[in-house]
C-alpha cells in the first residue's frame, strides 16, 4: 500500500503513516478496509486543500468543516460510500487525539444522510443444486481434469456449505479441518477465529480431492491450490464460480459472496436460529444477519400475493 501524500501539513502526513501502520499493524484490518480508510482521509485533505478557506492542521478541523465536507461530498459519491468514508475519518481523528494530534474528532455524532437498504441477491435451492452439479459435467480424462474437477466442486461445496467469505476459503489450510465434527475453522475479519460446521458433502469432496490426487499435505499446507500447489487467489475463485454459472444458465455477475447470501437465507428459510445463524457467518452484529430476515419476509410476501385469493 503505497503512502499517501499530503501537501499541506509534514504532521498531517506522518499521522497519516503512523495510522497506516495502527491500522495493518495493532488493528489488524484488511488491506482493502485499511486503503479505504486512507483513501476516505486523502480525498477529505484534497478537497480541504482547494476550499475558500481551508484549514492549516488537524487541530483547525472543526465540526463546521466536516459537515460542508458532506454536504458536498454527497453530490459526488454514494451515500455508502460515504458512510464508509466518515468511518474512515472517524477512525483516523480519534486516533489522532489519542496521540495529542487534534483536540476534537469533528466526524464524531455527525448525522449521516439514510442508505437504501437493499435486500442481498441469492440463489434459489434450485439454482444452488444446478450450480454444485456443474463441475462434473467437464471431462476428467486426463489427471488435470481430475484435479480441476474435484478441486471445484470442493471450492463450490465449502461455498455453500460454510457460507464462507472467499478470502477464508482460499486462505483455509488442511489443519483447519475437523473431519469428525465435519466442521472447519476459519479466520475472518480482524483475524478472529470460528468454527463453521459445513456439512458431509463438503468434507467428502475434500477427501476425495485429496484421495484422488494422492496428497499427503501438512497441517499448514493449503487446502484450494493450482495444479502447482500454490494456494488459489480469490480473484481465481471469482473465475472459477463465472465459468460454472455460465455452464448453468445462470446470472455471470454473481459472486461468491452471493453463495455466501443464499447459504445464510436457506438457513433461516429451514427454521434456522438468527444468532446461531450470525455466528456461523462470522458477524460482528445481530443488524448484519438480520438483513437475511428480511429476504426471507420480502420471499414470503411474493408467495401470498401470488397464491393467496385476498392479496
Amino acid at each position: 500500500m503505497g503512502a499517501i501524500q499530503i501537501e499541506n501539513d509534514p504532521k498531517v502526513k506522518d499521522a497519516l503513516l503512523a495510522f497506516e501502520e495502527y491500522l495493518t499493524g495493532h488493528r489488524r484490518l484488511s488491506v482493502h478496509t485499511s486503503r479505504n480508510y486512507l483513501h476516505a482521509i486523502h480525498t477529505f485533505w484534497e478537497w480541504n486543500n482547494s476550499a475558500c478557506n481551508p484549514a492549516k492542521d488537524l487541530f483547525s478541523i472543526k465540526k463546521d468543516i466536516a459537515r460542508s465536507y458532506l454536504i458536498e461530498a454527497q453530490q459526488k459519491i454514494s451515500r455508502i460510500t460515504l458512510r464508509n468514508h466518515v468511518s474512515g475519518l472517524r477512525n483516523f481523528f480519534k486516533f489522532c487525539i489519542e496521540r495529542k494530534l487534534c483536540n476534537e474528532n469533528p466526524f464524531h455524532n455527525l448525522t449521516l444522510p439514510k442508505t437504501e437498504k437493499k435486500l442481498p441477491k441469492y440463489l434459489t435451492e434450485k439454482e444452488i443444486l444446478r450450480l454444485l452439479e456443474q463441475p462434473k459435467s467437464i471431462g476428467t480424462k486426463s489427471k488435470k481434469g481430475n484435479f480441476i474437477q474435484l478441486r471445484d466442486q470442493m471450492i463450490l461445496e465449502i461455498l455453500y456449505g460454510g457460507g464462507l467469505r472467499v478470502s477464508e476459503l482460499t486462505a483455509l489450510n488442511f489443519g483447519d479441518i475437523n473431519w469428525e465434527k465435519k466442521a472447519i475453522k476459519v479466520t475472518g475479519k480482524g483475524n478472529k477465529q470460528r468454527i463453521c460446521p459445513v456439512g458431509d458433502r463438503a468434507i467428502k469432496a475434500i477427501g476425495s480431492f485429496q484421495n484422488d490426487q494422492q496428497v499427503s499435505p501438512s497441517s499448514v499446507d493449503p487446502i484450494i491450490t493450482a495444479q502447482n500447489g500454490k494456494r488459489l487467489s480469490a480473484r481465481s475463485v471469482q473465475l472459477i464460480l463465472k465459468k460454472y454459472l455460465s455452464l448453468s444458465g445462470l446470472p455471470l455477475d454473481l459472486t461468491p459472496h452471493k453463495l455466501r447470501h443464499s447459504y445464510a437465507t436457506h438457513l433461516l428459510d429451514h427454521g434456522a436460529d438468527l444468532r446461531a445463524v450470525q455466528e456461523m457467518l462470522g458477524h460482528s452484529s445481530l443488524s448484519t444477519t438480520q438483513i437475511y430476515t428480511h429476504v426471507s419476509v420480502a420471499k414470503l410476501k411474493k408467495t401470498h400475493g401470488q397464491a393467496h385469493p385476498r392479496a
